[in-house]
């Protein structure tokens, strides 16, 4: 966006500054402070002066610059009616007035600022401002005004522009994670790590932490190493996604809150008296909306830190008394308790979700089904369960893929048997899948049963993927 932001500006860029153009047009500048009368203007609003290019120590006067930019003297009895009629032309920049006092400081008139973008000479006005302004008495001609920018009225984003090598990417975009905004920089932005973090925490309200991600998601926990930017080092989040509040050490278990809809769409298919069993539980983003909304909840997460504050969350959401936590590897969750649950289960009415969103590889665990039941007796009516399983995908037919790869660690060909959801894009060519199914019969009930759970729970729930991983 700022590259094709650079290029659409680009000629409007002057080639000389305030002083060449003063001198140019042999005009001297009037002696009250703040005001300039010119016939030629500055069409960039901001220029940042060469010196802050490669700043790594943040230094907030080096950004200070006085421009020039059109204005309209307004009489005060009609000032609030040109404001709202202007909202498109006025300027628009943080910290600075849209309104400032008359160069001749006379209590009848005052200034309305243009943007420069917008207005370039009186004949800038649509059709409809140039109406209004007509109505209101209001002269079109334009007066010039002194304004001078402050590193408080720029942009992250334009600091950050300013400060970083020409040509290369710049980020200002973050996770927000309560007071924690989560970065992932890359290589060539390392070197300017703390200025970033900086200007990131000043220029969001409630940002007090900045935190880079300094490797891959790649533990059996699906946390990560952080380094703090900038800011405080309380990493202990209080965050409210679809009206539940949640709390959690972010360094130390898994949140991502690009997922908030997703979670929503799934609690939205539960009803209430509905058995939720959440294999890979987390914080509870799932597991305690379900029990919110009458769910009977059963959840589970093999990081201890995971199951110590989603301990704590249905406490704080009052619903632990719908919730049956557990600390288990996701195999033997669905070996264990939820082999237990289901037969009584299947025999009532009500639905049953089971939910496992590790995309990285919760395909490959629902291979645990295949012969779940087999000691039990099927009757022809059995409520079976409903699965939703998440996947990561980079083949160019998505749907076809999850589908396949679900197939086979069922033993069972699932085509026309399920629903597939786009989630999102987490990076280029690849996507997040839910793959939604009904248990076949002869899936649980299979006398073929799966022996890759003596395999090692840590060496199964690793996750390889790199950082934006769900």
């Amino acid at each position: 966006m700022l590259r094709i932001l650079s290029r659409v500006l680009a000629p409007l860029r002057p080639q000389t500054n305030l002083k060449a153009l003063s001198s140019a047009a042999s005009l001297p500048l009037p002696a009250a402070p703040g005001f300039a009368v010119k016939p030629m203007m500055e069409l960039k609003l901001y220029r940042p002066p060469p010196e802050v290019r490669g700043m790594t120590s943040l230094d907030k006067e080096a950004f200070t610059q006085t421009i020039t930019v059109p204005a309209l003297r307004v009489p005060t009895g009609v000032l609030n009616k040109v404001v709202k009629s202007l909202r498109k032309s006025a300027i628009q920049r943080p910290g600075v007035p849209r309104v400032v006092q008359d160069k001749d400081q006379s209590t009848d008139f005052r200034l309305v600022l243009l943007d420069p973008h917008r207005v370039t000479s009186s004949g800038s006005f649509s059709e409809a401002e140039a109406e209004a302004l007509k109505s209101f008495g209001v002269c079109e001609e334009l007066q010039y005004y002194e304004l001078r920018l402050t590193y408080h009225n720029l942009k992250s984003e334009e600091v950050l522009e300013a400060v970083l090598p020409q040509g290369q990417d710049v980020t200002s975009g973050f996770s927000r994670v309560g007071h924690i905004a989560h970065m992932n920089l890359r290589d060539h932005q390392l070197p300017y790590k703390n200025l970033i973090g900086e200007v990131i925490m000043d220029k969001n309200p409630g940002v007090t932490c900045v935190v880079n991600k300094t490797n891959i998601i790649d533990t059996t926990y699906r946390n990560f190493k952080m380094e703090v930017l900038a800011g405080e080092e309380n990493m202990v989040a209080k965050v409210k996604e679809n009206g539940v509040t949640y709390e959690f050490d972010f360094s130390r278990v898994y949140w991502n809150p690009r997922l908030s809809t997703e979670h929503q769409r799934v609690v939205d298919l539960v009803k209430r008296g509905d058995t939720v069993f959440d294999v890979f539980a987390g914080v509870g983003p799932f597991a305690i909306p379900a029990a919110r909304s009458g769910a009977n909840v059963l959840a589970n997460d093999l990081n201890p830190e995971s199951y110590r504050w989603l301990q704590h969350n249905c406490k704080l959401n009052k619903v632990e008394k719908r919730v049956r936590n557990f600390n288990l590897d996701g195999r033997a969750f669905i070996q264990g308790p939820v082999k237990q649950e289901l037969p009584a289960l299947m025999k009532g009415k009500a639905g049953v979700h089971v939910v496992m969103n590790l995309p990285a590889l919760a395909l490959e665990f629902l291979d645990a089904f295949r012969g779940l039941l087999l000691h039990e007796e099927p009757s022809s009516d059995e409520n079976l369960p409903t699965v939703h399983c998440y996947g990561f995908t980079k083949d160019d037919n998505p749907d076809t893929d999850v589908v396949k790869r679900a197939s086979q660690s069922l033993g069972v060909p699932l085509e026309n048997r399920c629903s597939v959801h786009f989630v999102r894009n987490v990076a280029p060519n690849k996507d997040m899948m839910c793959v939604s199914f009904t248990v076949p019969k002869e899936v649980l009930f299979s006398s073929e049963q799966t022996e890759s759970s003596a395999e090692p729970a840590a060496k199964r729930q690793k996750c390889e993927e790199a950082s934006d991983s769900t």
